[in-house]
């Protein structure tokens, strides 16, 4: 038995997993605000309230905001900001009293999706998030691909690819960088750059919505977001050259995406045709509470 945990903002995730992929059980608590020792013992509890439950133990793997520094072993840029510069595989490995595997909630959900998921069998899979930020990861033959510095596959934050005049010098990042990728294609990107052209404060469901329904303008700013979406996903195919390319988070629902990226991709990608494959996610939301069972293989 596979146990995964999803430690979010919000919300602490587990799932029992049969490893044939069943979801054997799953449980929710809210993450405690601010409270890295409550966040740890929520873990715990959870933890030995499932087994106890099941009746036997099992493999723990958790998905995390942020990663754990090689150089310093305590977790980095996490967005629960509690968890930053705390030795949290190891607390939490104390408090179990056996030994945990994580991985940021990016590498999870490329993992799911390449083991049993929408990319189940291809070699090379680039799993991508679009959501409130960018996340993504890579995964090398049923394998999580890990560097030095635990930032592989981290395309939101490098520059947005073939930029044009009026998209320089970009909006300022959270990382305290001009013009990152994740400025320009995360929900709260679209919407920025939509009321920076309009005049006009959206959510990024009501520029979708207006698109469908043959608004011009939102229609526009969709060819725009795909265009940037083209050039940043060329980049990555240029490097990694991916069988295919997995898409989650809340902007993955955005269904023309699958059709309008690949016809625009290949003016950007290095080759005579491309041959990757882009798809949405077959799991979901349980993506990355999937992966971090996956993580024991």
């Amino acid at each position: 038995m596979r146990l995964g945990i999803d430690l979010g903002g919000t919300k602490i995730e587990i799932i029992a997993m049969a490893d044939d992929g069943n979801i054997l059980n799953r449980k929710r608590i809210p993450t405690p605000k601010d409270d890295y020792q409550g966040t740890v013992q929520g873990i715990v509890d959870l933890i030995n309230g499932l087994e106890s439950e099941l009746g036997r133990q099992g493999s723990v793997g958790i998905a995390t905001p942020g990663a754990i520094s090689p150089a310093s072993g305590l977790i980095k840029n996490a967005n629960s900001t509690s968890l930053n510069g705390q030795p949290f595989d190891k607390d939490l490995a104390k408090a179990l009293g056996r030994e945990i595997r994580i991985a940021n909630d990016a590498d999870c959900f490329a993992l799911s999706e390449a083991v049993d998921g929408a990319a189940q069998g291809a070699a090379t899979v680039f799993g991508v998030i679009i959501g409130t930020g960018t996340g993504g990861g890579v995964v090398i033959n049923g394998h999580l691909l890990s560097g030095p510095n635990a930032i592989a596959g981290e395309w939101g934050h490098n520059p947005l690819p073939w930029p044009r005049t009026e998209e320089l010098p970009g909006h300022r990042c959270y990382c305290g960088k001009d013009g990152c990728i994740e400025t320009f294609l995360s929900g709260p990107g679209l919407a920025r750059h939509y009321l920076a052209s309009y005049q006009e404060e959206l959510t990024t469901r009501e520029i979708v919505e207006r698109a469908q329904q043959g608004d011009h303008k939102a229609g526009q700013s969709l060819l725009q977001y795909e265009d940037r979406m083209a050039r940043a996903l060329a980049s990555i195919i240029n490097v990694i050259d991916p069988h295919v390319i997995v898409l989650g988070g809340g902007l993955s629902n955005i269904e023309r995406l699958y059709e309008n990226v690949p016809a625009l991709w290949g003016k950007y990608v290095f080759s005579d045709r491309v041959d990757t494959r882009l798809v949405k996610a077959k799991h979901g939301d349980s993506s990355g509470v999937r992966g971090a069972a996956w993580l024991w293989d």
